[in-house]
């Protein structure tokens, strides 16, 4: 999706991270963006006006009383003709604000007076991001509609790491482009499933595969993005859910086996990313098993529900998408396994690149043959794959 001709007001307050709003200016205005800038007191105090009027090429606002502006209305005008508001960085204190709906200077008065769309890069002290207040404040904003691009985690300029650092540039402009994108699951019903299973052995043991949840969630969200009403069934991670989206938490196979039948009913699509365990534990103690002699228990097993083969053989099924995560000869299995559930549509990979990584490098596979998505951000890739099935939807 090209940003060529979008019309950009975007919004800065004060923190360090202001530094990161000169280059993603720099990389709007190379898409060929209408950027106009509103600043407030505080963040002139760590990047100047003057900068950002040199990168936008455009007046740089600042005082919610400018004379310029037709009838002193600064905070009407400026945004009536733009397709969307976007703060970056927006300060713990400006999240507050909004979300009470407050107005003391320029840029939360035009954001209370908006018409258009709101997006929120948040950059702040991982302790101020976790803050329960600051966390009520993003609930509210997302419940009133705002959008949130991050924040991202890592190294902070206080020295500190965890949450709380604004999304780069360049993501942050990714995500533009795929909110600007035509909503092409607009209206469909659309049930996920991420992150692995665990089968008990005993109460504090259990066999599962390797999975942190990452592309399941990334397909959600992609999914959630392109217009779709999104259920999504995860396994245990240390994931939060992406914004809009329904969050149905199992542990184990069977858990999530019944979660899926009760969730697919009427949808539209089934995405199976989640690593559900093969195979569960028949034996399994209601007590912690105990050494004795150095001796190993002996432990029995039986399959898990093949959930997307009994998904996908119901009748009137949703579109199916599987996954399969090979260690070697990635084509010979991915097809054979296509064809063994019955499904339209297979991604896979190889789990070795994949496994706990950011990125990932996929392959789509349908009755036309394979596509190579090539190797990106997982979101990325999730977002090329449902770009995949929505077209494959549409030529039904």
């Amino acid at each position: 999706m090209t940003l060529k001709g979008k019309k950009i007001l975007l919004g800065m307050t004060g923190g360090i991270a202001a530094y990161k709003a000169a280059e993603l200016t720099r990389l709007l205005v190379k898409a060929g963006c209408d950027v106009r800038i509103v600043m407030t007191e505080a963040a002139t105090r760590f990047i100047t006006p003057v900068t950002m009027q040199a990168l936008s090429g455009q007046t740089v606002w600042t005082d919610l009383w400018d004379p310029r502006v037709s009838d002193n209305m600064g905070h009407i005008e400026l945004s009536r003709d733009r397709d969307l508001i976007l703060v970056a960085p927006a300060s713990a204190d400006f999240m507050a604000k909004t979300a009470q709906g407050l107005a003391d200077d320029l840029l939360s008065t035009l954001v209370v007076a908006r018409r258009c769309p709101l997006m929120i890069a948040p950059a702040m002290n991982v302790e101020m991001w976790q803050n329960p207040a600051t966390q009520r404040n993003a609930s509210t904003l997302r419940a009133d509609g705002a959008l949130f691009s991050g924040p991202a985690s890592g190294g902070q300029a206080c020295g500190e790491m965890g949450m709380g650092r604004m999304t780069e540039p360049a993501e942050v402009v990714a995500d533009l482009q795929f909110f600007f994108q035509p909503k092409s699951l607009e209206g469909r019903r659309v049930v996920v499933t991420a992150g692995p299973t665990e089968e008990p052995i005993d109460p504090v043991r259990v066999i599962t595969n390797s999975s942190s949840g990452k592309m399941g969630y990334a397909v959600a969200r992609a999914a959630q993005e392109a217009g779709a009403r999104v259920t999504l069934v995860s396994g245990p991670v240390a994931l939060e859910a992406p914004a809009g989206v329904e969050r149905v938490n199992v542990r184990t196979a069977q858990q999530m086996f019944d979660a899926v039948k009760s969730a697919v009913r009427g949808k539209d699509i089934f995405i199976s990313v989640a690593a559900v365990a093969d195979w569960k534990v028949k034996n399994s103690s209601r007590q912690k098993l105990k050494k004795v002699n150095g001796s190993a228990p002996h432990l029995e097993f039986e399959e898990n529900p093949d959930i997307l083969a009994w998904v996908a053989a119901q009748k009137n099924a949703p579109f199916c998408v599987g996954f399969a995560a090979e260690s070697e000869k990635l084509d010979q299995n991915a097809k054979a396994k296509r064809l063994k559930k019955g499904v339209p549509l297979l991604a896979a990979n190889l789990a070795q690149s994949a496994l706990g990584a950011d990125d990932n490098a996929i392959t789509l596979y349908d009755a036309r043959g394979k596509h190579s998505l090539g190797r990106g951000p997982k979101l990325e890739q999730a977002r090329k794959l449902v770009a995949h099935l929505a077209g494959m939807l549409k030529k039904r």
